[in-house]
């Protein structure tokens, strides 16, 4: 798929975009790495997948675009790390950026509100009783997951 697709802030827009549904990914862009998550297909829950190193945009979407072919990917979710009192900052303006460069892959792409991601999945992974080193790890991934797992609620249950 060649032809950009839609990008939207709208839980209303982007379930109208996938009537069928099916699989999501979820995505926590960092400065240096990408944590991944994945959503079933029928929006009931979204699991950690594996963190990516991030490199050049080109290289960024081939790994993607792998992960997107492996697990038949519907559409893509992309944490928007908005300032505290609901503005957008330069993180989120990075994050829309990337999702505008990311969009050539055909696929709808939602932007969801981020701000307590990092902190809830950390808060999980302590409560797992995760070393501090496993946490670092795995931190990112989890963060995609909460981000993940906050866009198919509100899919699922219809909170726009």
């Amino acid at each position: 798929m060649d032809s950009p697709a839609l990008i939207t802030t709208s839980a209303i827009e982007y379930r109208d975009a996938l009537p069928n549904g099916g699989g999501l990914l979820g995505l926590d862009l960092g400065t240096q790495t990408i944590g991944t998550a994945f959503a079933d297909a029928g929006w009931r829950i979204a699991s950690p997948g594996k963190t990516l190193k991030r490199g050049k945009f080109g290289a960024d979407k081939a790994a993607l675009e792998a992960l997107i072919r492996e697990r038949s990917i519907r559409g893509v979710v992309i944490g928007l790390p908005l300032n505290m009192d609901g503005s957008s900052g330069p993180r989120a303006q990075s994050s829309r950026a990337y999702a505008r460069n990311l969009a050539v892959i055909g696929l709808p792409i939602l932007l969801w509100d981020e701000r307590w991601s990092t902190s809830g999945a950390k808060r999980d992974l302590i409560a797992q009783d995760m070393s501090r080193a496993k946490r670092a790890e795995r931190i990112d991934s989890a963060a995609a997951a909460v981000i993940l797992q906050g866009a198919i609620d509100a899919l699922a249950g219809g909170m726009f």
